[in-house]
């Protein structure tokens, strides 16, 4: 398990037991099996994109947010090569943390969702922040509550209100994007 990995189980553990939650408690709260998430803990299962989306809506936190918690904190300054890369298991999506992490309201997050893949994400995950969507090439359709706006290279699109959400790469080139996330 790679150095990511292991602090993302110890902070999915930390953030349920401050809670004094049981895993049965996290697993009716987020829809994710108590085994899954117990698999998860031990670093024995790398979480998927929709499943961390549960797991952070059921602590009331964003996918960004959970993420930035074991980033180091207080930075100004985040260089390229320091910026932690997330891929998702199952899909090949990959999330850049580009902003130096735990530094307040503002977050810049870029995405990449190879051809073919999708990504859905509870209601919940989108509770406590307002997100832009800012288009950087290929095709994205994004499915808002079920309804449909294909973003293409430059397009810009401000979330709604919290709602079920999916990201769909309809197109042969990975869509690539940058998410712009500002807590409420």
């Amino acid at each position: 398990m790679d150095d990511l990995a292991s602090r993302l189980a110890e902070r999915l553990r930390n953030e349920r037991e401050v809670r004094g939650w049981s895993l049965n408690d996290l697993a009716e709260r987020s829809g994710v099996s108590r085994a899954m998430i117990s698999r998860i803990e031990r670093g024995e299962a790398s979480p998927t994109a929709v499943l961390l989306g549960r797991l952070s809506g059921a602590f009331g936190l964003t996918l960004s947010n959970l993420l930035a918690r074991i980033e180091n904190a207080g930075e100004r300054l985040r260089r390229a090569a320091d910026q932690p890369v997330w891929r998702d298991p199952e899909t090949g999506f990959i999330r850049r943390a580009i902003s130096p992490a735990g530094n307040g309201d503002l977050e810049l997050v870029a995405g990449e969702l190879p051809p073919g893949a999708a990504i859905a994400y509870p209601a919940s995950s989108y509770a406590f922040i307002r997100q832009q969507i800012w288009m950087q090439s290929g095709l994205l359709d994004f499915d808002e509550g079920g309804s449909i706006t294909r973003l293409g290279p430059g397009d810009c699109m401000e979330l709604g209100p919290p709602s079920d959400c999916r990201f769909s790469n309809p197109g042969p080139e990975p869509a690539r994007y940058l998410v712009v996330v500002s807590r409420r």
